[in-house]
């Protein structure tokens, strides 16, 4: 069993999650018609903006933990936090546009030349992926500025430049998606939502800690990152989710996890005083591949696995594999609070070990411990499309632990490797032509029975 986990910790080093490298697009989309939670339009409005998809959509929410759109989510060790994973990473200006093979719902005439999709940054589309959001029953979401984090912020240092973002094109394309994620904050107030922003930092670039010898305290990209969000935060206070009496950060380390990088932030945060502002929480994928941070970690687990008190690592993404392909078994993991597990992600797809697919005697097919959208207990023991078999068997494990912090595995990361090309080895949730509405169909009812078994 330790040779197996061994191996997997290794396997889990291809799944750092990370941008592709990207194609620039010269068009600039201006979207201004309203959008709409469950209405659809095969014709593009004034600005281009068009909802190819013609499957019906629901009409029916899931309830919310109670949010208001005039003040911040406070959360405490009774409460029930529904979190999606998000991305603004989309648009003309940052280059940026989903993967090949599959078509988003809302689609832009000035993205076609890049490939399709749209402008996140554009209040259209912002309206409607708060609408779907809320439709869910989430609560918040986590803003992801996790890559390229040094180039963004110490873009200034010559050394830093050279080694991570010697094209001033990339460095731009960067800096636009900051841009993306912070401009949600007057959005989302500007539309009344009840929806809460959690910031996802970057904690494991090579030079996130290092500190800048030109800026007045030296601090460190990670600093300044925090200080960016942070001001978000003091100009938008409603929009935060206040942990602890704080305002809640994520810092993602990374896969694997660097146990010296994990001591290293956690000195940083002490030492800047970061912490007296903020609540942090670390977060890092594939902990259910990396015992050394279990609580248990020379047992086999049998269900959810428990991170060791010491780490209290928060999980952004696990695999699933129950049904015995080796190197079975992979299982959620969580950490607790006191007496209450404080974090568990439940996702709509994940991957094996290798990938998504495997050469089974000669053939390319799906790996056997993939855990598939359609597909819940893996692609030999049989599939049902449309059935969200993978995501089931999460908020099983949900019911049973019912986290403070529940995190869905994800809204639109639209980007490969850690996305496939087709439904099943893809765990987004928004809408597209693959899988139309069924993901928010799917999260719905979930979310609504998730809130209803306590």
């Amino acid at each position: 069993m330790l040779d197996q986990l061994a191996s997997r910790l290794i396997a889990a080093r291809f799944w750092q999650r990370r941008w592709i490298p990207i194609v620039l697009i010269v068009a600039i989309v201006l979207l201004s018609a309203p959008a709409r939670a469950n209405g659809r339009s095969t014709e593009p409005d004034a600005a281009g903006l068009t909802n190819v998809c013609t499957q019906r959509a629901p009409t029916d929410s899931a309830p919310s933990a109670g949010g208001l759109p005039w003040a911040p989510l406070v959360v405490g060790s009774t409460s029930r936090i529904v979190v999606m994973e998000y991305e603004a990473w989309f648009g003309p200006r940052t280059g940026v546009y989903p993967q090949a093979g599959l078509t988003t719902c809302l689609q832009s005439t000035d993205m076609q030349a890049g490939g399709g999709g749209y402008d996140s940054s554009t209040s259209p589309v912002i309206a409607q992926h708060v609408a779907w959001l809320e439709q869910m029953g989430v609560d918040a979401a986590t803003v992801d500025l996790t890559n390229n984090v040094s180039c963004i912020y110490d873009g200034d240092n010559p050394a830093i430049v050279r080694q991570l973002c010697p094209n001033p094109g990339f460095r731009a394309q960067n800096l636009r998606i900051r841009d993306n994620d912070v401009q949600l904050y007057p959005a989302w107030i500007h539309l009344r939502t009840r929806l809460k922003i959690i910031p996802l930092l970057g904690g494991f670039d090579r030079y996130a800690l290092t500190a800048d010898k030109d800026d007045a305290a030296h601090r460190t990209a990670l600093e300044k990152e925090a200080d960016d969000f942070g001001a978000q935060i003091a100009m938008f206070p409603n929009s935060s989710v206040m942990y602890g009496g704080k305002p809640l950060m994520l810092i993602y380390l990374g896969t694997p996890v660097d146990p010296a990088r994990v001591s290293a932030i956690r000195t940083m945060l002490l030492t800047s005083r970061l912490e007296r502002r903020f609540t942090f929480e670390l977060v890092a994928g594939y902990l259910d591949s990396q015992p050394a941070f279990w609580a248990r970690p020379h047992e086999v687990p049998h269900g959810p696995i428990r991170i060791a008190p010491r780490y209290g690592f928060w999980s952004v993404v696990d695999l699933l594999n129950f049904w015995g392909a080796p190197p079975a078994p992979y299982h959620p993991t969580y950490n607790l609070q006191g007496t209450r597990v404080e974090n568990m992600t439940a996702s709509l797809a994940t991957a094996g070990q290798t990938g998504w697919f495997c050469n089974v005697g000669g053939k390319q097919t799906y790996c056997p411990d993939a855990a598939l959208r359609y597909c819940g207990a893996g692609y030999a023991n049989g599939c049902e499309p449309g059935v969200y078999e993978t995501f089931g068997e999460f908020m099983h494990y949900a019911r049973a632990l019912d986290p403070v912090f529940l995190i869905i595995d994800q809204f639109n990361e639209f980007a490969t490797p850690d996305e496939g090309p087709n439904a099943n080895t893809n765990d987004d949730a928004e809408p597209t032509t693959e899988w139309g509405y069924s993901a928010v169909r799917a999260i719905v009812d979930a979310v609504r029975a998730y809130r209803a078994s306590r």
